[in-house]
């Protein structure tokens, strides 16, 4: 269908069944689903009626190509119009073939890999029936303590643009129409939820306007030009008013100001939210602030259908506001094919083909290769040789919880266990294997156990970490170190005198005191997904040299939080060489400095940076200048190097961040090879959002800083002019 004939559609439709268009359900209100004998409870307990139902627009969580067909064509059969049904699902690491968390996807830098993982996702999802996946998540993040941190690519807004509209195109293809095997994007949340006070879930977030579009609105905006078909309001307040009722965001930033005309979903029941926060009265206002902030898909709650049509007939709602929502929601429907073919490409044989295929299992153990981040290797104690003989301790030793929250329909027995990989790749030395402690727990029979096996061993090997529950939507932490019976196992193994290599399952930064000090070396595994274990397997033995960095610090301690590369400086700095001043902006009890910077990562192998070379030491608006270091493999093995570019605006209108990541390349050399890192800078790069929101640069002096990580780097300077 065209847009006239769309258009003609919307005139079709009474008011009820515009209204209802804009309702999304879960599954069990369906006919045709397995759960369709409970049909009757929910409707009653949210007060909305089976017409409503019949004539919904859109599904949650429903997924299986058979199950969509069946529900699909029940639906059609009374539908009076012929509208199909949506199916949208939260497919954030991968569908059934699980991909590392995102965050880990982020410290692999690698955002074509990225795109794959998306596009495999897509392919998986659509055989099975879906259409719209509510992903990417792109929120900048800055507190560990968020248990959602997991889902986002880190602290910095250029690296998490990079990586969201990466994961757009993986998604959506170049048409949803003519690609059946791609999904809708949805990007999310819609603003800045990853700033919740605390780090506490669905939190409150305040900060100013020039703040939230420096840092966090980047991201989605690269969605956007990416072509994201859609957006989904986040559940906290942003300046004291509800994403799903905030009419700034939603009509004057993403509307107008963006040009944004896709379809915009509230996050669930977050519009009848509206009343807990203090911002509706009851459902009929909440669904009054939602409709005007252009919400088009109310998301488990009846605000919309019980009382826009009341709305609209008192004056209060213009009726067109309801028919703008319906059309983009038809229009989504038709750029899916929907009206063509309702049920697209669920196809449950195809589905058996193509669903957690050794091709798919094959990208999600590279993705978690390349996302694991060596953090410490004291002595080389890692790679383990061939013939190592080793102990393994640990809770995740042979646990299958390496999927991490959001898994959709990963399932973790299908998981690539770690002691069964390291045993198969170790099949000249010796693995001996103890659980240690739980997750939470440990008795005196497992350090008992513990010690015995460490003294079979030359070296101790621990796979620790978070339960995937500690993690996730509704996982906040105050205190993010490791579990006290995990602390209390390291410290045990310690007295043993022999080396340890601590692997870390977690979907979060961690505070790794009781960790990173009592261990030789420290591997980041994160949440590495299905072939997790094979992955981790192979970079602890060498058969891939790890070359991620962290897109988000590791705080000293929670007490430090917020600790970001990219903060500003102060009035009174604390000068390093004269620690023991008091009147300077420090701690009196830690180090201002995180553990480890944004950037950090090391590698099997060293490399060495040589002089750094700039074109020139001006810049105009129309010349850029060019930046080039000689970077040189000076180890005994090939390894990739992630050269990194900063810059800080050392004078401006506005205080500027001490760095800022601009531009980063990979050189993968050979030992004793050498190669040559180029940027190339421009003035556009270089402006911000000024005090009036103006978004323009300032002439004077800049500094650069290019290196490993955002701390370690050589410097130059130049002038804006």
């Amino acid at each position: 269908m065209n847009n006239e004939q769309l258009l003609d559609l919307v005139k079709q439709m009474t008011l009820e069944e515009k209204t209802a268009q804009l309702l999304q359900l879960t599954a069990n209100f369906y006919e045709g689903t397995e759960a369709q004998g409970q049909i009757t409870g929910p409707m009653e307990e949210m007060g909305i009626t089976e017409q409503s139902v019949v004539a919904s627009g859109s599904i949650l969580g429903l997924s299986g190509a058979q199950a969509i067909i069946d529900v699909q064509q029940a639906y059609l059969k009374k539908s009076r119009l012929g509208i199909p049904l949506l199916f949208m699902a939260d497919v954030v690491h991968g569908f059934k073939t699980i991909f590392p968390i995102p965050l880990a996807i982020g410290c692999s830098w690698d955002t074509d890999l990225a795109e794959k993982s998306a596009e495999i996702a897509a392919r998986e999802s659509a055989v099975s029936g879906l259409h719209v996946t509510f992903s990417p998540m792109v929120d900048l993040v800055r507190d560990p303590r968020w248990g959602r941190v997991m889902e986002t690519t880190g602290e910095d807004p250029y690296l998490n643009s990079l990586f969201s509209a990466a994961f757009v195109r993986g998604y959506q293809g170049d048409s949803l129409k003519d690609e059946p095997d791609r999904l809708a994007a949805c990007v999310k949340h819609f603003a800045a939820y990853g700033a919740a006070e605390g780090g506490r879930d669905y939190n409150t977030v305040d900060m100013s306007e020039r703040n939230l579009r420096e840092y966090y609105l980047p991201a989605y905006k690269a969605a956007l030009d990416a072509g994201v078909e859609m957006v989904m309001a986040s559940f906290n307040t942003v300046d004291g008013i509800p994403a799903s009722g905030n009419e700034k965001l939603m009509r004057d930033i993403l509307r107008d100001e963006w040009g944004f005309d896709g379809v915009l979903i509230s996050d669930w029941a977050s519009i009848r939210e509206m009343i807990a926060h203090g911002a509706a009265e009851d459902d009929r206002e909440a669904a009054y602030r939602a409709i005007r902030a252009g919400v088009d898909i109310e998301m488990m709650t009846p605000c919309y259908v019980n009382h826009l049509p009341e709305l609209i007939q008192s004056g209060e709602v213009e009726e067109k506001l309801i028919d703008e929502a319906v059309f983009r929601i038809l229009q989504l429907k038709e750029k899916l094919g929907l009206f063509d073919n309702p049920l697209r490409a669920a196809d449950p044989e195809r589905e058996r083909e193509i669903v957690f295929s050794k091709e798919h299992r094959q990208v999600s153990y590279e993705l978690a290769t390349k996302s694991a981040v060596l953090l410490k290797n004291d002595n080389s104690v890692l790679p383990l040789q061939p013939e190592a003989n080793i102990a393994l301790i640990g809770p995740f030793v042979q646990s299958e919880d390496i999927l991490g929250w959001w898994s959709c329909e990963g399932v973790k027995a299908d998981a690539v266990k770690l002691g069964t990989a390291l045993q198969e790749r170790l099949q000249h030395g010796q693995v001996h294997m103890a659980q240690g402690s739980g997750v939470h727990t440990i008795t005196s029979e497992q350090i008992a156990d513990a010690m015995e096996t460490a003294s079979k061993a030359d070296l101790i090997v621990l796979a620790l970490g978070e339960d995937s529950e500690m993690s996730g939507e509704g996982g906040s932490r105050t205190d993010i170190r490791l579990p006290a019976a995990q602390l209390e196992l390291i410290k045990q193994l310690k007295t043993t005198g022999k080396p340890i290599a601590s692997v870390i399952f977690n979907g979060r930064p961690l505070d790794l005191h009781g960790v990173f000090e009592e261990s030789d070396a420290v591997l980041e595994a994160w949440f590495p997904g299905s072939e997790g274990g094979a992955a981790i397997a192979d970079v602890l033995t060498g058969v891939v040299n790890p070359s991620a960095r962290l897109t988000m610090s590791f705080p000293q301690s929670v007490g430090q939080i917020p600790a970001y590369y990219n903060h500003f400086n102060t009035g009174r700095p604390l000068n390093p060489e004269k620690t023991e001043e008091r009147y300077v902006s420090k701690y009196i009890d830690s180090p201002n400095e995180p553990l480890l910077p944004f950037g950090y990562g090391l590698s099997y192998t060293t490399f060495e940076y040589g002089d750094l070379e700039v074109s020139s030491q001006e810049m105009t608006a129309d010349q850029p200048i060019s930046i080039q270091v000689r970077v040189t493999n000076t180890g005994q093995r090939a390894g990739v190097e992630t050269v990194q570019l900063y810059v800080r605006d050392v004078t401006g209108e506005v205080v500027r961040p001490m760095r800022e990541l601009k531009g980063y390349t990979k050189l993968a050399l050979e030992p004793g090879e050498s190669g040559t890192a180029t940027f190339t800078l421009n003035e556009e790069q270089l402006r911000y959002h000024h005090s009036d929101l103006s978004y323009r640069s300032d002439k004077g002096t800049f500094q650069i800083f290019v290196g490993p990580n955002s701390r370690d780097t050589l410097e130059s300077t130049f002038k804006l002019v």
